[in-house]
């Protein structure tokens, strides 16, 4: 009788152990609302390095979150232009500055930007058999866009990390392979 009632003893602790790990497999960054595209006023959305403008009526998905950190965090590499006048937009959120396309900087979606938790440290992103670090000086929102404030651009995906043309020439991606890239990177 001791022995069966360790064996079932035994069978529900692993029961539970496993169900707790299917159910934090199932609490996966999923999208948390969306907004209707409004049309840019003219000469208000800048398309520099090829960037997207909301289309009017259009539904775009946001999100809160993005997927969980790792040693290699598979993400998304896109070109941004963090200098004033560039596609950007405003000065960057860490520093309220502006900063050179020449200098490895980036901004990441919303979730791993973290409320500014990453703000002014570095990353290491890996693509091409290389690697480059760079500083985290902006957020790509996720949750708000097709505004004057986000340049009337669409919210970012949740796995987006918005670089700068230092770190697509660090990584040597040819230039017209600039603009969207299956990257990793984690906290240097």
């Amino acid at each position: 009788m001791k022995s069966f009632c360790l064996k079932v003893s035994f069978l529900l602790m692993f029961t539970l152990i496993l169900t707790g790990c299917i159910f934090s497999e199932a609490q996966k960054c999923r999208p948390n609302g969306r907004i209707r595209g409004k049309k840019a006023p003219s000469g208000q959305c800048n398309k520099e390095n090829d960037s997207d403008c909301c289309v009017r009526g259009k539904m775009y998905t946001t999100y809160e979150c993005s997927p969980s950190v790792s040693t290699h965090t598979k993400a998304y590499l896109t070109l941004n232009s963090f200098e004033k006048g560039g596609d950007g937009g405003g000065p960057s959120a860490c520093d309220n500055q502006y900063h050179s396309d020449d200098t490895p900087v980036v901004a990441l979606s919303t979730g791993w930007f973290n409320d500014k938790s990453r703000c002014l440290n570095k990353i290491t992103i890996s693509a091409n058999g290389k690697s480059v670090e760079a500083i985290v000086v902006d957020e790509c929102d996720s949750t708000m866009g097709c505004d004057e404030e986000h340049d009337y651009q669409p919210p970012c995906p949740n796995n987006i990390v918005d670089a700068s043309k230092a770190v697509w020439e660090a990584l040597g991606v040819p230039k017209n392979q600039w603009g969207g890239l299956d990257i990793t990177w984690s906290d240097a």
